[in-house]
C-alpha cells in the first residue's frame, strides 16, 4: 500500500546537510510508491528546495521566518508541528543529529506517537515498516517496527544511501505560513569555535588521534593525511582530556557517534567507550604501537608501529595513487 511520508530536512550555514538526502532515500522505500514530502524550516530557505527535488523529493514545503534563523525547540517545533498537521503523513522521518535528537521526542509527546530513534537500516514487511538500530553502545542491533498509528523515526548519517542525484527533477514548492509566537529560548547570537574541513558527523573518511598523538601538534601529521583524502579528523575523548585538541573533535559514547566508510585510528588504545562512537564503520585501519591494544579487536586491518612513522608513509603513498589515478 502506497503511504506519504513526510521528511524533516536540516540546512546548516545555508546548506543542506546529506543526512537529510539520506532520510529522502528511506522515505521513498517507504512509500512503496507513495508521495514523499520535504520540509524545509529556515530564515531564508528558498535556495534549497530544488536540491530536495534532484534527491527524491515529491514535493516540499517551506517556512520562512526570521524567528527560524537560528534553531529553537520552541520555534522549530511550532512550525514542523503544523505541517505534520496539515499533512497528515503516515510516517515521519528526520536526521538523527543534535537537531533531530530534540526535535523528534517533543513531536512524539505532541502527537502522542512512538519514536524509533537512531535507525540504521529499513526494510519492509508486508505493510509494516522495520528498523534496525543498535543498542547496548552498537555491540548489538534490535529490529523494531510500529504496530499502530503514526511511524516516526530518525536516521542515523552514513548509513542509507541517498538516491542518485536527478537534477533534471522539479517539482511544486508550497510555502506554509506558520505563526511563531511565545517562544521561550531566543538565540540572539551562535558563536562558533573556528572550524575547516568536513563535517565529522557525515564524513565518509576519518582520521582519528588518540593519546598516542602525544600533543596538539601531534596532530599535524593526521591533518595532512585527512586533507589530501578529504576526511575528517576527529579525537578520542583521552586526547580531548589532554588538551591536544578540542571536545568538537571527540568520538564516542559521550562524543560523536560516526559511521564512515573508512576510519583510521592512530594513537587510540581502543576503551570500549570509544568504540561505542565508531565500531560500526565500514572498513577500520587501526596504527597503534601496542599489539595488544583493544582497537585491533574491531579493525579489518591492523598496523603495529609508531604513528609518527606510520602515518607520513601512508601518506606518501596515497599521494602517489592519487597522483597515477
Amino acid at each position: 500500500m502506497a503511504k506519504k511520508v513526510l521528511v524533516f530536512a536540516e540546512a546548516r550555514d545555508n546548506e543542506l546537510r546529506n543526512v537529510s538526502f539520506e532520510a529522502i532515500g528511506a522515505g521513498k522505500e517507504i512509500a512503496a510508491g507513495g508521495e514523499v514530502i520535504a520540509a524545509i524550516a529556515g530564515e531564508n530557505v528558498s535556495s534549497l528546495t530544488d536540491q530536495l527535488f534532484h534527491y527524491g523529493a515529491d514535493r516540499v514545503i517551506k517556512v520562512e521566518d526570521e524567528k527560524l534563523k537560528n534553531y529553537t525547540s520552541d520555534g522549530y517545533g511550532q512550525a514542523f508541528l503544523q505541517i505534520v498537521e496539515s499533512i497528515d503523513p503516515d510516517a515521519i522521518l528526520m536526521p538523527h543529529t543534535s537537531m533531530g535528537k530534540d526535535l523528534a521526542p517533543r513531536l512524539a509527546s505532541k502527537l502522542d506517537a512512538g519514536l524509533i530513534s537512531d535507525a540504521t537500516g529499513i526494510e519492509l514487511d508486508g505493510e509494516a515498516v522495520v528498523f534496525t538500530r543498535p543498542i547496548y553502545s552498537g555491540k548489538a542491533f534490535e529490529k523494531k517496527k510500529v504496530k499502530e498509528g503514526i511511524v516516526l523515526a530518525t536516521i542515523r548519517p552514513n548509513n542509507i544511501a541517498a538516491l542518485e542525484i536527478d537534477e533534471s527533477r522539479s517539482g511544486e514548492v508550497f510555502e506554509e505560513n506558520v505563526e511563531i509566537k511565545d517562544l521561550r529560548t531566543i538565540v540572539k547570537e551562535v558563536v562558533r569555535k573556528s572550524t575547516s574541513g568536513v563535517d565529522l558527523s557525515e564524513a565518509k573518511v576519518i582520521v582519528a588521534g588518540g593519546r598516542g598523538v602525544k600533543s596538539e601538534e601531534g596532530f599535524e601529521p593526521l591533518q595532512e593525511l585527512a586533507d589530501l583524502l578529504g576526511a575528517a579528523v576527529g579525537a578520542s575523548r583521552g586526547a580531548c582530556d589532554a588538551d591536544y585538541c578540542d571536545y568538537s573533535l571527540q568520538i564516542g559514547q559521550t562524543g560523536k557517534v560516526v559511521t564512515p566508510d573508512l576510519y583510521i585510528a592512530c594513537g587510540i588504545s581502543g576503551a570500549i567507550q570509544h568504540l561505542a562512537g565508531m565500531s560500526n564503520s565500514k572498513v577500520i585501519v587501526a596504527i597503534n604501537k601496542d599489539p595488544e591494544a583493544s582497537i585491533f579487536s574491531v579493525a579489518d586491518y591492523g598496523i603495529v608501529g609508531d604513528l609518527f612513522e606510520v602515518v607520513p608513509l601512508l601518506t606518501q603513498e596515497f599521494k602517489k595513487v592519487l597522483q597515477t589515478s
